[in-house]
């Protein structure tokens, strides 16, 4: 759900005292803004984001209503100084005073969950373009709890050729990713490939530090 926020938000360009027009994007690394964050989950989970990939509550994104997707930004509560890396894939929030809407995961890595609402601060660590360009995708074929799950699953894709990777997620699972696929496109078409045997494969970007295929 969506938490509702009054508070004003403060935005702070740096070497540049007054607010970007809307839909006007500043420099890349040069954009620093202020102001309340909220968090949204269920019902959007398995939805389709504004930039076409599906929203997975699990994932380290947000929603801001202007940066490119595929904009990597860091965030930081400011209540407790608390840190996370999110990728900007969807629009919003749509509440006056806000100026993200966080995955759940980030959310709860913020420390946020439960209070609904948080002032942060995020700062530009890479511009996107949109994400139609972005060079890196992997396709999520699922989050397992056993061990024997997660290396069936693995096994069964290298079988297939792929490049798999897994990646720890809370509450004990395991996220298994076919990884270093070229392009939205191709990554979208596997993921409805793979959903034959994996149900609710989805496309999902590299995270920092994986970018290149």
């Amino acid at each position: 759900m969506r938490f509702a926020g009054l508070l004003g938000l403060a935005l702070l360009v740096t070497a540049c005292a007054s607010s970007p027009p809307v839909g006007e994007v500043p420099p890349p690394l040069r954009y620093r803004e202020e102001g309340l964050a909220s968090w949204y989950g269920e019902p959007y989970h398995g939805r389709p984001t504004a930039s076409g990939v599906t929203y997975d509550m699990q994932a380290m994104t947000a929603a801001h209503r202007t940066l490119p997707f595929g904009t990597w930004v860091e965030v930081t509560n400011l209540e407790n100084q608390r840190k996370v890396q999110v990728l900007i894939n969807d629009r919003g929030p749509f509440v006056a005073g806000r100026i993200l809407d966080l995955s759940r995961a980030a959310a709860a890595q913020l420390g946020m969950l439960e209070r609904g609402v948080a002032r942060v601060r995020l700062e530009v660590l890479r511009q996107g373009d949109g994400m139609v360009g972005y060079p890196c995708w992997e396709v999520q074929v699922g989050a397992f709890g056993q061990e024997a799950n997660v290396a069936r699953a693995v096994a069964r894709l290298q079988q297939k050729g792929f490049a798999v990777r897994t990646v720890p997620a809370g509450g004990g699972l395991t996220r298994v990713r076919v990884t270093k696929v070229e392009g939205l496109p191709r990554a979208q078409r596997l993921a409805k490939q793979l959903a034959v045997e994996f149900p609710g494969a989805m496309a999902v970007p590299c995270p920092p530090g994986r970018v290149s295929p």
